[in-house]
């Protein structure tokens, strides 16, 4: 008998038809990939299976766990099975941890609630799995909030939360997405360990057709409620038979058309055209906590001695491990952080020594696309305002001058200028990002800051966001300073790329060259650990 069997689930929310018949089932130790773009219907699924859905919801079928029929199972018998018997990672670390209770307390609290623990023997299970997943008590205090950690490292508490009791189920929704590829390498792994050592059946739901298929035995394909096409991951990878299969395998691979020949950095210099923006030495620190009450701490570097030329519709890419000083570096770029040392010389202005005036003056030249753009957005404010917001930059503006402004930048990015018009909430994920750009547009600047602005998307709409980034580079001559840790995505879209690890850049280049012949042991790990949909099919079929 199969662990989870999931047959003809359909799900209504009011009168809306959310789910239309679906079926598959996991076995204990197997994993199954659930795949399809944003509102396919994947996490409510999940939720489905969890019983956490709204209330006015309608669920008809069955979900049968190990015996049990879970769809109208009380309340009661559910908070028996989730966390203990069913774990669940959730995709947004930060909404699914208390912001209120330490790392520790929450990881512990499952211990505690099913196995009767006190608190110091809950404790201590919780400082194993969170040194397991990454997260050593040695450098990570149990007493951390959300807050002081990264979103990977946040991700990794949750991680630790649904595997500490050993679910016989797990349900994993995107657990990789906000990680850099050798820490999702290191995730995935772990998982691929708990299934195997505690026979624990897996649910991984993803966009990243690449690691699904390194994953997963099985794969469900799922499009508007309904599966498309699902069986052994191998064969339906291979074959892709149903032309949505066959989109999103493209989707995955897509490579922006480029208007001509990559502007490398070599080629930009041999022309003699003065760089755009140019780094020096920078030196970024900050303060630690004292180590007694005569001595301070040694500051900690987050950038060292950085050093590199930016030059007119040149997109430069930068990655690293989470926490490597990409962030960091982006800030005092943007001019939000004072270096320590060195220079940033933007538009003539070199943002160490300038003053707030001058650096204002010279950031209408320079634009800011975040990860995510819902976040980014006062939910409060229509396009129009958000859209607009840099445009004090630019000085005493006419509201009649600001909504064409608005309106030219909303057509740059294939929106309508009637969009100006409506709130955030109203858009899909994608238009959102739309939105963020036309923002970054509005001030006509040179240079755009993209700090993993395709990160939250999934497979179709990133191509069109890298498609749509890489024609306004072609047409407005933008340079971008492009930060990711999907190396696919750098490859795509950069000329050229820079490594950074422990605040340095260790190794830098054309993007081509670095990622097919990578010199530094580093740049290697970081290359054998990203995810390549073609190597993880033909390894499957080997394994078939």
């Amino acid at each position: 008998m199969a662990l989870l069997s999931v047959q003809n689930l359909s799900l209504s929310i009011g009168e809306a038809p959310i789910l239309k018949d679906i079926s598959f089932t996991i076995s204990a130790g197997e994993t199954v990939g659930l795949v399809g773009e944003s509102g396919s219907g994947k996490s409510i699924t999940a939720l489905a299976i969890m019983q956490l859905l709204p209330r006015a919801s309608l669920a008809s079928g069955s979900i049968n766990f190990k015996g049990d029929q879970l769809i109208n199972a009380t309340e009661e018998r559910m908070c028996s099975l989730r966390g203990d018997d069913i774990g669940m990672v959730f995709q947004e670390p930060m909404t699914a941890l208390n912001p209120v209770k330490s790392i520790g307390e929450q990881v512990a609290e499952g211990i505690r609630l099913h196995r009767g623990k006190n608190r110091a023997e809950a404790e201590a299970h919780a400082a194993k799995m969170l040194d397991r997943v990454g997260l050593p008590p040695a450098r990570f205090s149990l007493q951390r909030y959300p807050h002081e950690l990264s979103g990977g490292q946040r991700q990794r508490v949750v991680i630790a939360i649904a595997c500490v009791l050993h679910p016989k189920l797990l349900i994993a929704d995107e657990p990789t997405t906000a990680l850099d590829v050798t820490l999702q390498a290191q995730i995935l792994e772990l998982l691929n360990e708990l299934v195997a050592e505690n026979n624990m059946g897996l649910l991984l739901i993803s966009h990243d057709l690449a690691v699904v298929t390194e994953m997963a035995s099985k794969i469900v394909v799922m499009r508007q409620g309904e599966i498309m096409e699902s069986g052994e991951t191998a064969s339906v990878l291979k074959e892709q038979n149903h032309p949505y299969t066959r989109q999103l395998a493209k989707a995955s691979t897509h490579v922006p058309e480029r208007a001509s020949e990559p502007i490398t950095t070599a080629k930009a210099e041999a022309r003699r055209t003065p760089p755009l923006l140019s780094v020096k030495e920078l030196i970024r620190e900050y303060p630690t906590p004292r180590k007694s009450l005569f001595q301070k701490g040694t500051p900690f570097r987050a950038v060292d001695q950085v050093s590199f030329d930016l030059y007119p519709g040149h997109s430069l890419g930068l990655v690293g491990e989470s926490g490597c000083g990409k962030s960091t570096l982006a800030r005092a770029i943007l001019g939000l952080e004072r270096p320590n040392g060195g220079h940033i010389l933007f538009a003539d202005t070199d943002f160490a020594t300038a003053t707030r005036e001058e650096i204002n003056r010279a950031r209408r030249n320079i634009q800011v696309v975040f990860q995510d753009p819902y976040g980014s957005f006062n939910p409060r404010h229509k396009v129009a305002k958000l859209v607009a917001e840099p445009l004090h930059l630019m000085g005493a503006l006419s509201e009649k001058e600001k909504r064409n402004r608005v309106a030219k930048s909303l057509n740059e990015v294939g929106l309508k200028a009637g969009d100006m018009d409506k709130y955030a909430h109203e858009f899909s994920g994608g238009q959102r990002q739309r939105i963020a750009i036309a923002r970054a547009l509005i001030t006509e600047p040179g240079l755009i800051v993209a700090d993993e602005p395709v990160s939250a998307l999934d497979v179709s709409i990133r191509a069109q966001v890298l498609d749509l980034l890489a024609e306004l580079r072609n047409r407005l001559g933008l340079a971008y300073l492009f930060i990711s840790h999907d190396l696919s995505v750098v490859r795509a879209i950069t000329d050229d790329v820079m490594v950074m690890n422990q605040g340095k850049i260790i190794e830098s280049g054309p993007t081509a060259s670095v990622f097919d012949n990578p010199r530094h042991e580093y740049t290697k790990k970081l290359v054998k650990a990203a995810p390549d949909l073609e190597r993880a099919i033909m390894r499957r079929l080997e394994m078939a």
